[in-house]
């Protein structure tokens, strides 16, 4: 197969679809779509190919069908009929002020209006809408599409500001009950986001907008499938070692299959070196911010248990942390159950070893760690384990504790729980992307924390000797006999970490090799 352009960056369809680059065939989702309903919402992380969806629809619409040729849209769409389309983006340059956001939708509109060789009638950006959508049906004797990307991300940009986003909240509210008061004119909508801001806040005015974003039928609507890839991109894969790329970058889910970023994979060929691509076009300090402050225990993050509810909105005055992680792509969903009927529990977790290992050396800083002493110590921990020289981890863990300023011990709610000392050790490792396991279920318990690296399997169990008796974590993983579980697999470490919330630091540090 011939290798083709790769399209980084690229967000329209046609100058894909000219330029010959790789192009993952979505029509068949898009025509479902248009079938099923007239009002839709769609929510999904940054880079995740919203827009060149919206644009696809965009073509579609306007009867392009040169555009379409050799996919499934090409046989199965009406091309002899076109619709006027609105489209609305706030995915350009960030929004400081309602004032801001009045320049940007007097700019879009404007052009909107120029290519159909109009003036704008009203003074007022609503009433402008109006008259375009209006105006729009009435020239070409066909209801409006309207097309809106990034509809979030104005209120998000000034999230940590609440009045300003409180304003942004209001006027988008005002900008999209237009859609519905003109329910008339409009042949189909959709809208499109990173965050899904509940109905009452946002789209009251819009109560018949159906929300996709957890559709299973409509799972991979953006991303790509192994599927995808084996066949697409079949020709980029020569030298790369096919399990890895799933390994780093596979995992989002919502509730079909797993899809991975394209953004990751397109950069990942391009550049034929793993990094966290998507990872780092967006530092999440916001986020860091937020779960310091609630004194959030990272480990938990692994295997998070939540209901529907506290995933599927969220609102400036109502930021939960599972809707934030998971809508922003941090999280995705493992396992879903229905334990009563019309209630159901989601557990949530890393998608992938990119945002495992890329989120907690973000955390660590969040936990009172200086980012070039985490690194320095990332660097050290690996040679450490390398060299199995586990006694060493101790004073790596005990000089590192020791630089953490007073201050920030006395400000955290969590460092006065072994969870916090918990949080400090799997953070340094689950940044490395090591195999990590927490709270790992055997016959007789749950392993604190398991480390799976080259052969050997590390077993951990964290006390604070304030609360049980010195040579108890130890004591433990041999009593319960944790290691039988991993004999198999190599030797086994057995490593009992005590801390004391006096000297907040590490006073026990006992190590154990059982092999065989």
């Amino acid at each position: 197969m011939q290798r083709k352009r790769l399209p980084i960056g690229i967000q329209t369809l046609r100058e894909i679809r000219e330029d010959h680059c790789y192009y993952v065939d979505k029509t068949p989702l898009a025509l479902r779509l248009v079938q099923q309903g007239k009002y839709f919402f769609l929510s999904r992380p940054r880079r995740f190919g919203k827009s060149l969806f919206l644009d696809t629809l965009k073509e579609l619409f306007e009867g392009n069908k040169a555009l379409f040729k050799g996919l499934y849209a090409e046989n199965h769409w009406d091309w002899a009929v076109k619709y006027p389309v609105i489209r609305i983006s706030f995915g350009g340059a960030s929004l400081a002020s309602v004032e801001d956001l009045g320049r940007s939708l007097h700019t879009q509109l404007t052009l909107l209006e120029q290519a159909q060789g109009w003036i704008a009638q009203f003074p007022d950006i609503r009433s402008r809408f109006v008259s375009l959508i209006q105006r729009l049906v009435e020239s070409t004797g066909q209801r409006v599409v309207i097309l809106v990307d990034e509809y979030d991300k104005p209120i998000l940009d000034r999230i940590e500001d609440r009045e300003i986003a409180l304003a942004m909240r209001e006027a988008l509210k005002d900008l999209y009950s237009v859609i519905k008061d003109n329910d008339a004119y409009v042949r189909f909508a959709f809208l499109t986001g990173v965050s899904k801001f509940s109905k009452v806040s946002l789209f009251s005015g819009l109560n018949n907008l159906q929300d996709i974003t957890l559709d299973a039928r409509y799972s991979t609507i953006c991303g790509y499938t192994d599927q995808d890839v084996d066949r697409v991109f079949a020709p980029e894969l020569e030298g790369l070692d096919r399990s890895e790329i799933k390994r780093w970058y596979n995992g989002y889910n919502w509730l079909g299959d797993s899809v991975y970023n394209p953004f990751d994979l397109l950069l990942l060929f391009d550049h034929r070196t793993f990094r966290p691509w998507w990872f780092e076009t967006g530092t999440p300090t916001f986020l860091v911010k937020l779960l310091t402050q609630r004194g959030f225990f990272t480990p938990d993050l692994a295997n998070l248990q939540t209901g529907e509810q506290l995933i599927s909105s969220f609102d400036v005055d109502a930021i939960k942390s599972e809707a934030l992680l998971f809508q922003t792509g941090y999280l995705t969903i493992h396992d879903v159950q229905q334990p009563i009927l019309g209630h159901w529990v989601y557990t949530l977790g890393y998608p992938n070893r990119e945002v495992e290992s890329s989120l907690n050396a973000s955390l660590l800083e969040g936990l009172g760690v200086d980012s070039s002493k985490g690194f320095e110590n990332r660097i050290k921990l690996i040679t450490l384990l390398r060299e199995q020289n586990i006694p060493a981890m101790r004073d790596l863990f005990h000089a590192f504790f020791a630089t953490i300023p007073h201050d920030w011990y006395r400000n955290n709610p969590i460092a006065q729980y072994e969870g916090y000392w918990a949080s400090i050790f799997y953070s340094h490792f689950a940044a490395l992307g090591l195999d990590i396991k927490l709270e790992d279920a055997t016959n007789h318990g749950r392993i604190d924390m398991t480390v799976c690296f080259e052969g050997h399997v590390y077993l951990f169990e964290f006390k604070v000797v304030e609360l049980v008796p010195e040579g108890k974590a130890l004591q433990q993983l041999r009593d319960r006999n944790y290691a039988e579980k991993y004999r198999n697999d190599g030797p086994v470490h057995l490593i009992g970490v005590e801390f004391s919330k006096d000297t907040r630091n590490i006073v026990g540090f006992e190590v154990e090799e059982q092999v065989g």
